[in-house]
C-alpha cells in the first residue's frame, strides 16, 4: 500500500475491544505509513488523550466495555478537542447519533477502505 499522502504522517488513536480486530486495523494504518496508538476501551482512550497522546484522529467502534461506548467518546473528543478528526466504525449501519464532523466506516471493511477513509476524514479537517 502506498504512503505518499501527507495525511499518512497523522497519529491515530485506535478503540477496539475485540484484540484481533484491533490488531488488524493497526497493522494496516501501519502499513500504509500511519503513526498508530491503540486502546481496548474508551476509558483508556480518553486518558490516552488527556495525558497528551499526540493523536491527530480517532478511530473508535461504537460497542465496547466501560464506563462509556464510542459514541460517547466521540462526542467528549469532538467538545474538548474540536480540531481532532474522527472515524466511528461499527457493523450497524443506522446511526443517527453519530456526532455532526464525525465520519462513519462501516464493519466488515478492507483494508483501501479504511485508509481510504481516514485520509478522506483527515483531508477534511
Amino acid at each position: 500500500m502506498e504512503n505518499l499522502s501527507p495525511a499518512s504522517r497523522l497519529t491515530i488513536l485506535v478503540v477496539e475491544d475485540e484484540p484481533l480486530l484491533r490488531m488488524d486495523v493497526v497493522d494496516t494504518l501501519e502499513d500504509a505509513g500511519f503513526t498508530v496508538l491503540e486502546a481496548a476501551d474508551a476509558d483508556t482512550a480518553l486518558a490516552m488523550l488527556e495525558a497528551g497522546s499526540g493523536a491527530d484522529l480517532l478511530l473508535t467502534d461504537i460497542h465496547m466495555p466501560g464506563s462509556m461506548d464510542g459514541l460517547d467518546l466521540a462526542r467528549r473528543v469532538e467538545k474538548r478537542w474540536p480540531d481532532m478528526a474522527i472515524v466511528v466504525m461499527s457493523g450497524h449501519r443506522h446511526l443517527e447519533d453519530l456526532p455532526p464532523m464525525s465520519a462513519f466506516l462501516a464493519k466488515p471493511f478492507g483494508p483501501a477502505t479504511i485508509v481510504d477513509t481516514i485520509r478522506a476524514t483527515a483531508a477534511r479537517g
